[in-house]
C-alpha cells in the first residue's frame, strides 16, 4: 500500500477530513490531497509528525511494513496516561487549556455536554473509589 493510501486510511479511521488534518499540521488542504493521491511526497519531518499523531511507525506509513505498531508497544494495553496523551494528540487539543475560553467557544453544545458528562463520570468514579478505600 502506498503512503497516500495509508494516510487516507488513517485519516478516515479517525473521522478527520483533509481540512482537519491540514489545520492540525498547519499545511494546506490541497497538500494533504496531493499526499493522499501520491502526487507529492512529504518531508521526512512531516512523515515523523504524522507517525506520532497516528501512533504508527514511519515504516508503516511508507508501506515498508503492514504492522502499524511501534516496536515494544501494545496498543491494546496502553497505560492510562499514554492513552490520554494519544487521545489529546488525536483530537488536536494538546494546546487547549481548560481556561482558554476562546478555544472552548469553538466547540458545539453537544461536544461541551459530552465533556461535562465525562467529567461527572470521573468524579463519580473517584467518589466510589474513596468510599471503598474508607471501608
Amino acid at each position: 500500500m502506498t503512503f497516500g493510501k495509508r494516510l487516507r486510511f488513517l485519516r478516515k479511521r479517525r473521522n478527520l477530513t483533509q481540512k482537519d488534518l491540514a489545520d492540525r499540521f498547519n499545511v494546506g488542504e490541497s497538500t494533504i490531497g496531493m499526499y493522499e493521491r501520491d502526487e507529492r511526497e512529504p518531508s521526512f519531518e512531516f512523515v515523523k509528525q504524522l507517525a506520532d499523531f497516528f501512533n504508527v511507525t514511519t515504516d508503516y506509513l511508507l508501506g515498508r511494513t503492514d504492522d502499524p505498531n511501534p516496536p515494544g508497544s501494545d496498543n491494546e494495553e496502553l497505560g492510562t496516561l499514554a492513552r490520554i496523551n494519544q487521545l489529546i494528540k488525536e483530537y488536536g487539543i494538546e494546546q487547549m487549556g481548560f481556561f482558554d475560553i476562546e478555544k472552548w467557544k469553538q466547540l458545539s453544545e453537544e461536544e461541551i455536554e459530552e465533556i461535562v458528562k465525562h467529567f461527572e463520570w470521573v468524579v463519580h468514579k473517584a467518589r466510589e473509589k474513596n468510599r471503598s478505600n474508607q471501608e
